[in-house]
């Protein structure tokens, strides 16, 4: 039987619900989130619950004529540290994804590689120019020249899937649920829907590209459709009440609304600077909005793995054996 929970403001929590009750509950109360078994994060009722004449409340539309028709792709999320997307294409339907992301597919799945997005030539094309420009946009926000897009040209239903390049979580985002647009940290973009846009984000302060832990450029992911974005670790999802503020690590903003304010301040007086190892600045989200942080950075995790590798010098952490570097020859961890 299914187990529903329902969220709402103030840590409010209903469950477990079978399917009936959390129908009931969902027409009383549309507003807030819900999860099962099997979702990647909660999600909002309206978009859950169908038809959403049946609610209180139908969720905002996005504006017309703002963003492109992404195609309406199904999917789900596997795995618990170390995740990816299995992504469920109907005849006609496309999947765009980073170079090499990719982990399996069915045979009916055509691969093509284009320049850019993919969104362009999902909207009729944009000729030479606007490709290059799309092109353009990945290489600054540090992604590659190329997409991989991936269309299902048979029968049926078929499958393609798209695995994290680094131990964390993968979420599933419907851009229509969050106003059309979401800022990002660069890399983060993983797969989405065909039609979903990825655009530059620039700080306008000079203090926050420097000191952001993100730089000037960050990405920016526009449309109607689902996108699959990447975070190191486990991710909270915080919404901040108009001019409400939180003080986060540098290193540690995944993604946040475009109405969120992001500016750095220093994390305190010149001993908490130099000995409180959290470095100089902290990033400060203003509300009104969400903002999605992660646990682990992969800055973060790469610089613990370099530290330690015996090839940089780095210091032994208790492993190996009390011989040390013989003790490693002999067990095989470490070579002539």
């Amino acid at each position: 039987m299914t187990q529903w929970y329902f969220s709402y403001g103030n840590n409010e929590r209903i469950g477990p619900l079978d399917d009936e009750a959390a129908r009931a509950q969902a027409r009383s109360r549309p507003d807030g989130y819900c999860w099962k078994e099997g979702f990647g994060e909660w999600r909002p009722i309206h978009s859950v619950f169908q038809p959403a004449s049946d609610l209180a409340v139908a969720p905002p539309p996005v504006p017309a004529g703002r963003y492109g028709n992404a195609d309406e792709v199904d999917y789900r999320i596997v795995g618990g540290d170390m995740q990816f997307v299995e992504v469920e294409l109907d005849p006609g339907e496309s999947a765009i994804a980073e170079a090499g992301s990719l982990m399996y597919k069915e045979s009916a799945v055509q691969m093509d590689t284009v320049f850019g997005d993919g969104s362009t030539a999902a909207q009729g094309g944009s000729g030479l120019m606007g490709k290059l420009l799309s092109a353009g946009k990945r290489v600054i926000t540090g992604e590659s020249l190329f997409t991989t897009v991936f269309t299902h040209t048979g029968n049926g239903k078929a499958k393609v899937a798209f695995a994290a390049p680094y131990p964390g979580t993968v979420m599933a985002m419907k851009l229509s649920e969050h106003g059309g647009r979401l800022i990002c940290q660069k890399d983060s973009f993983l797969a989405g829907a065909r039609g979903v846009q990825l655009g530059i984000y620039f700080q306008r302060k000079i203090l926050t590209g420097l000191f952001g832990g993100e730089g000037f450029i960050m990405q920016k992911l526009e449309g109607d459709g689902w996108v699959f974005v990447h975070a190191g670790g486990t991710v909270v999802e915080r919404e901040l009440k108009p001019g409400e503020r939180l003080d986060v690590d540098t290193g540690c903003v995944v993604a946040f609304h475009d109405t969120i304010n992001m500016d750095v301040h220093t994390v305190g007086g010149i001993k908490s600077m130099l000995f409180g190892g959290e470095g100089m600045f902290l990033a400060s989200l203003t509300g009104p909005g969400k903002v999605w942080l992660q646990s682990l950075p992969f800055s973060r995790m790469a610089g613990r793995m370099l530290a330690a590798a015996p090839q940089g010098g780095g210091q032994r952490r208790g492993e190996g054996s009390v011989l040390g570097g013989l003790g490693d020859l002999l067990g095989g961890d470490r070579n002539f």
